[in-house]
């Protein structure tokens, strides 16, 4: 690897250094990864015409037995996996079509597309969410798009997406089993292994730049971890649904904390990552100063979550 110059790295120039590592980990990727069906999941004999030009019946809340709580992470994850064309042009745009980058992207999009596919057919074929109001949320949230805020930021994008999809993970294996339904489960659980593939890719290589350009990368992941939003944020109402979803304990600041930014950043070894500038030692610190905060603001939500939940046993 070489040895971290006196000046910052260019983006162009990270891309090129790093493209032999983007080439290692997509042929780690490939053999490890497993093939595997949408449709496979999705009990389809259970399906019914809905109602509309084929005069089918319409959906009712009654149709579904999963609780209103996961029905709405449901959504939330099936539209966040909706925008993949946003997210394709994104990355494309950043790292190239050429090369192993170019490689990595496609087969990215590739395995991403399975996700929304079989989320949509189970939802649909198990009327567990109204799919009129659905397809509605879904026009209105890909018709907004998505930009990333570190667009032009090769180890920022990095740094982000390994926390992003280890986030999506979490999101997706709790989804399942808020729903109580042993068949979603089994699906979700499908799709966060995905999930947990591309975090470790992504990982690999932001631990591959620590090396190449560790004040760099120091920087990139203080300035992520200080306004990380999840890829959904745009979906309408997200505020609230992620209240619930938190209160529910599918995603909360807690599994944010520990189960994501801790384990992520013990990968990386950022505490003792030697010859950083003094900005590089200046991230270090805001990024300390940012989990400490992040502690607080965990602890102050479950006192109020567990407040909440005694209220509601004493009714």
């Amino acid at each position: 690897m070489t040895i971290t110059p006196a000046t910052p790295l260019s983006q162009v120039a990270l891309l090129t250094e790093l493209e032999p590592v983007v080439a290692s980990n997509l042929d780690r990727h490939l053999q490890i990864a497993k093939e595997w069906f949408p449709h496979e999941y999705v009990p389809w004999s259970e399906g019914r015409t809905y109602d509309g030009i084929l005069a089918g019946e319409p959906w009712t809340p009654e149709d579904t037995r999963i609780p209103e709580v996961a029905r709405t992470a449901l959504v939330v994850n099936l539209l966040t996996e909706d925008n993949l064309p946003s997210y394709h042009h994104e990355i494309a745009t950043l790292f190239g079509r050429d090369g192993a980058w170019g490689t990595w992207v496609h087969r990215w999009t590739a395995e991403e597309g399975r996700h929304g596919t079989a989320i949509r057919d189970y939802l649909t074929v198990t009327r567990a969410v109204d799919p009129v109001a659905l397809e509605r949320a879904r026009m209105v949230h890909m018709s907004a798009g998505y930009s990333n805020v570190h667009d032009d930021e090769v180890l920022h994008s990095l740094a982000y997406v390994s926390f992003q999809e280890l986030a999506t993970r979490i999101s997706h294996r709790n989804t399942g089993r808020a729903t109580g339904d042993p068949r979603c489960e089994q699906l979700l659980a499908r799709v966060a292994a995905d999930e947990n593939l591309h975090m470790v890719f992504y990982r690999n290589l932001l631990a591959a730049a620590f090396e190449l350009a560790p004040s760099q990368a120091m920087r990139a992941v203080a300035d992520v971890v200080s306004d990380f939003q999840m890829p959904g944020n745009g979906i309408d109402g997200f505020a609230r649904k992620s209240v619930a979803m938190a209160l529910a304990g599918i995603y909360d600041l807690r599994q944010h904390r520990d189960e994501v930014l801790m384990p992520v950043l013990r990968q990386w070894n950022v505490w003792d990552v030697p010859r950083l500038d003094a900005d590089g030692e200046l991230a270090r610190e805001q990024l300390a100063a940012q989990l400490a905060e992040l502690e607080q603001a965990a602890s102050r939500f479950e006192e109020k979550r567990d407040a909440r939940q005694a209220r509601l046993d004493a009714r």
